[in-house]
């Protein structure tokens, strides 16, 4: 009988998966052009096939009922106080809630421990924390919560100093735990969430040496600790780990890295679990999920590592997401897309994390401008959403547009669930289409005389 009735029910799958208002093939690869639409669709097809990741979408889960809407910025680097207010004031007026902002280390405790005076460029020197103290105050005028990024440690931490790489861990962990309860302390109801360090599981983030994920753990814990101590009600995120496929001694595929810190015991040392949300050469709507192929959800691959070591109940925040505009000339080593594109890719990638990840909290845009154009040569430039002149990009624009608006905000309950029907649509429409196809070389095919 089911010989008879699946090319019926083939004809109908094909029908609804055709009908008018159906998703593109781009809405399930995040592919605009024909020949990578249809490696996507292969590519899909296999990822539907394997086991799926355990996201754990019913869990309470702390931190998500937060603005989603957060912005990398470089205050520090700007020399002048106006530029820094007008940055928190149109990046406040387009509807962004939150700013990761770093706090070097190098920065603040520059020549020696507990020495807080900066005398880089001046003999008599000048307080290190008046920037800081700065930036945190325009952050309240403007009504913006700060996520404090604690890492760059000075020379003077390292018996090596820079021979090792300017950004390698301290020799001894617990000058790191007085820095970060120093951050803590000073700004104790003024700054709630702080990322300890970025990305140790690639180079150069780790120095010039490999990267060692138990290592990080005591790092973690011993900040984690010390941060508790100065403020019990600090929130604590875990760096964001690179996503990388690479096993090289100095990069280690981050799925990895992050089930060996678990292991050394990572999973009592951080309230908030971060991700990267790059999405290099497909869009925000690619559902292609494999550990090795790169792309926006590859968030996903993380909670599975997550709830497997039962932190289902901890949230996700994404530390940096962004599409790259990089122009011929430079190379696209972060993908290349139009300015059109970035920022419709960004739009979709907020409008997808609160449709379809009830983990996600805070989406980081990565970034809103650098101090000037002398990194034109670089791809990292071609992030931005501003000029260094604050010239708005269509991105910065098209963002704006998005946040302001209050539909844009995360509802109270989300659909948890991995693939929508407009995103199946297509990879049905050429399931049921090929199987149909294959039933009627059957029935026209000659049949030999019996």
């Amino acid at each position: 009988m089911w010989r008879r009735v699946w090319p019926v029910v083939a004809v109908v799958v094909l029908v609804l998966a055709l009908w008018p208002e159906a998703g593109s093939l781009y809405g399930l690869t995040g592919e605009e052009a024909i020949g990578g639409q249809a490696r996507g669709v292969v590519h899909w097809l296999h990822t539907a096939v394997r086991p799926q990741p355990r996201l754990a979408p019913d869990v309470d889960i702390t931190h998500t009922d937060v603005s989603p809407f957060g912005m990398n910025t470089f205050l520090e680097q700007e020399a002048l106080p106006e530029v820094r207010e007008e940055s928190l004031r149109l990046l406040r007026e387009a509807g962004f809630s939150f700013i990761r902002q770093q706090f070097p280390w190098e920065d603040i405790e520059i020549h020696g421990k507990g020495d807080f005076v900066d005398r880089r460029n001046d003999p008599a020197g000048v307080e290190a924390w008046a920037k800081y103290d700065h930036i945190v105050a325009l952050a309240e005028v403007h009504e913006v919560e700060i996520i404090a990024r604690l890492d760059d440690p000075p020379a003077w931490t390292r018996v090596l100093t820079d021979t090792i790489g300017t950004q390698a861990p301290p020799d001894n962990f617990d000058d790191y735990g007085d820095f970060v309860a120093e951050v803590v302390g000073r700004y104790q109801g003024r700054i709630s969430y702080f990322q300890l360090w970025n990305e140790p599981n690639v180079y150069p983030e780790w120095g010039e040496q490999p990267v060692d994920p138990e290592a990080f753990t005591r790092l973690l814990c011993t900040g984690y600790r010390r941060a508790k101590e100065a403020n019990p009600e600090a929130i604590i995120l875990l760096a964001a780990l690179s996503p990388t496929v690479a096993m090289d001694g100095r990069n280690m595929n981050d799925l990895v890295f992050l089930q060996r810190m678990y292991r050394a015991g990572a999973g009592t040392c951080f309230d908030i679990l971060s991700a990267q949300g790059y999405g290099l050469w497909s869009g925000a709507t690619d559902q292609r999920l494999r550990p090795t192929v790169i792309n926006y959800p590859h968030n996903l691959l993380l909670r599975d590592v997550m709830v497997a070591y039962g932190d289902g109940h901890k949230p996700i925040w994404i530390s940096e997401v962004g599409w790259n505009t990089a122009p011929e000339e430079v190379a696209p080593v972060f993908g290349r897309v139009t300015a059109e594109q970035q920022g419709r890719y960004a739009v979709e990638a907020y409008e997808r994390a609160q449709r379809e990840w009830p983990w996600v909290g805070v989406v980081n845009y990565w970034f809103l401008k650098r101090k000037d154009d002398q990194e034109k040569a670089q791809p990292m430039y071609y992030f931005r959403l501003l000029e260094p002149d604050f010239t708005a990009r269509p991105a910065f624009a098209a963002l704006a547009e998005y946040a302001s608006d209050p539909a844009a905000w995360p509802e109270e309950e989300r659909p948890a669930i991995f693939f929508t029907w407009q995103e199946w649509r297509p990879a049905l429409a050429l399931v049921s289409g090929g199987l149909l196809f294959l039933w009627l070389l059957r029935v026209l095919a000659p049949r030999p005389d019996r």
